[in-house]
């Protein structure tokens, strides 16, 4: 199993999007929606990375011949 650097960008791409999407709702006195668009970014995010837990996971338990 490599190390994906690309997962790292698209997480960072993720929380920079999400900040300007924030940012411009606080500002049109958009709150709650503002919440929400940061929110869903967070679970997506979460969701990516605990993809990636599993997949460490598994490679764990591959090596080490735990089926």
């Amino acid at each position: 199993m490599s190390f994906d650097v690309s997962a790292i960008f698209q997480v960072a791409g993720i929380g920079l999007i999400m900040a300007m999407i924030h940012t411009i709702l606080k500002q049109a006195g958009k709150e709650e929606y503002a919440f929400w668009a940061g929110l869903v970014g967070f679970v997506v995010v979460l969701l990516m990375v605990a993809k990636m837990i599993h997949d460490l996971f598994q490679e764990i338990q591959r090596v080490f011949l735990f089926h």
